[in-house]
């Protein structure tokens, strides 16, 4: 069931911080490239894994600022995702991600939001598509929208915080 908000997800945006923007441009790198010029983690930003109650979230953004692209969150044991990331200005209810070849399209919807000028788009996904396979074993993400292609790299410190993500949500 897609929740508008969830208090793993507002944890992670209030220490993240409460506005989204993406002000780092996006990475040259194409989805064909080697694993050994594999992409680089973006020095100020970063994966954080929260717990709380029976929820988690796994949200990427700018450490202690107002910068949050994209946050995951579930239910232990439900084997589905809540996806959350600022809309677009283009309105359009796409969540597009990428990692290591593998690409899905989630489509949700989106709704207002106090945090985010045009809103938030929400979708729901099982944990099984292999681009969560593939983000689990790699460490990073793509996230395509309106303005691009960003990379979304994990630091080798919070990698872990990852694999334990997708383990709690089954």
């Amino acid at each position: 069931m897609m929740r508008a908000t969830t208090l793993p997800l507002l944890v992670a945006l209030l220490t993240l911080g409460a506005c989204a923007s993406m002000d780092v441009p996006p990475s040259g790198l194409s989805p064909t490239d080697t694993p050994d010029s594999a992409p680089q983690p973006i020095a100020d930003h970063d994966w954080a894994f929260y717990i709380e109650d029976d929820q988690a979230s796994l949200a990427y953004g700018r450490t202690e600022s107002d910068d949050v692209w994209l946050s995951l969150a579930c239910e232990r044991g439900s084997g589905r995702l809540d996806l959350f990331r600022p809309a677009d200005a283009d309105g359009q209810p796409v969540i597009y991600l990428e990692s290591g070849g593998e690409t899905e399209r989630f489509t949700g919807k989106i709704e207002p939001s106090e945090l985010f000028e045009h809103g938030e788009v929400l979708a729901e996904s099982p944990t099984t598509p292999p681009v969560f396979q593939r983000f689990r074993r790699l460490g990073w993400l793509g996230l395509h929208d309106a303005e691009g292609r960003a990379l979304m790299v994990a630091h080798p410190a919070s990698t872990d915080g990852i694999e334990r993500f997708f383990a709690y949500c089954g």
